[in-house]
């Protein structure tokens, strides 16, 4: 399947102080000519260029549509310095998705190569004033047995989500809840797996202290954890099922 003619580019990433120098993940999908979201083939080739349109890097980004409706284009690269940059794409609109790499000190949520910190996450025992304790629907999801404190000291790998299913703004946490349920039950206690949700009541008026504590401002995210607490890699914004497992093998060969 071919993209849309002069497509636009639409960021399913997070816009605010996140990415630094080295490993970035851009998820990206397409908008044709009416705004409508799209398909399109399974890689999309294009470049990563700077503020002055200098190239920095050939991408070839790789579609992910495993049990999700709306399909994205899953980017890597790796930028060497904090600047602002702008993700292209053969056959796109000329514009393509701007976005900026800060330096480590100006990003405030828990970086990669850093030690998660310890958290007291509400659990099926002790929902600590979170109510409903798991915004998943029919049922809470299975990941509420341990708090992330728990879960750091356990010696185990560690998997730790934010999202709030029930009050998601992109559509993308119920799924991307779904699917590390899923992996749950495919790896078993070999990783040690919990999730938070974002707001403390069914209204979605006060924001839960488990998303204070890390000071972000966007969901879903997942962090993956060696058995030490140590962020080994992350997802943010959206991810399929297909990604979630290689994330997950990639977690468990480490």
């Amino acid at each position: 399947m071919e993209a849309p003619d002069s497509f636009a580019v639409v960021q399913r990433f997070p816009n605010h102080p996140l990415f630094t120098p080295g490993d970035v993940r851009l998820p990206v999908s397409l908008a044709d000519a009416a705004g409508n979201l799209s398909d399109g083939p399974a890689t999309l080739k294009g470049w990563i260029e700077d503020f002055d349109g200098k190239r920095i890097a050939d991408i070839a980004a790789t579609r992910r549509a495993v049990g999700i409706d709306v399909p994205y284009w899953e980017v890597r690269a790796n930028l060497p310095k904090a600047l602002v940059y702008t993700l292209r794409f053969e056959g796109d609109d000329g514009y393509g998705a701007t976005f900026e790499l800060y330096e480590e000190t100006d990003v405030v949520s828990p970086l990669t190569g850093s030690e998660l910190q310890p958290f007291d996450t509400p659990t099926v025992a002790d929902h600590r004033g979170v109510e409903p304790y798991c915004s998943l629907t029919p049922a809470p999801c299975p990941l509420h047995d341990v708090t992330l404190t728990d879960a750091l000291a356990s010696g185990t790998l560690v998997a730790y989500m934010i999202g709030t299913p029930a009050h998601c703004t992109t559509g993308t946490c119920a799924p991307g809840l779904e699917f590390l349920v899923t992996e749950h039950a495919r790896v078993g206690d070999v990783i040690t797996m919990v999730h938070a949700d974002v707001y403390a009541d069914d209204a979605a008026t006060t924001v839960a202290p488990a998303v204070v504590a890390l000071n972000v401002d966007y969901e879903p995210i997942i962090y993956f954890c060696t058995a030490d607490g140590v962020i080994v890699d992350r997802l943010d914004g959206i991810w399929d099922a297909s990604e979630l497992t290689e994330r997950i093998d990639l977690l468990l060969a480490r």
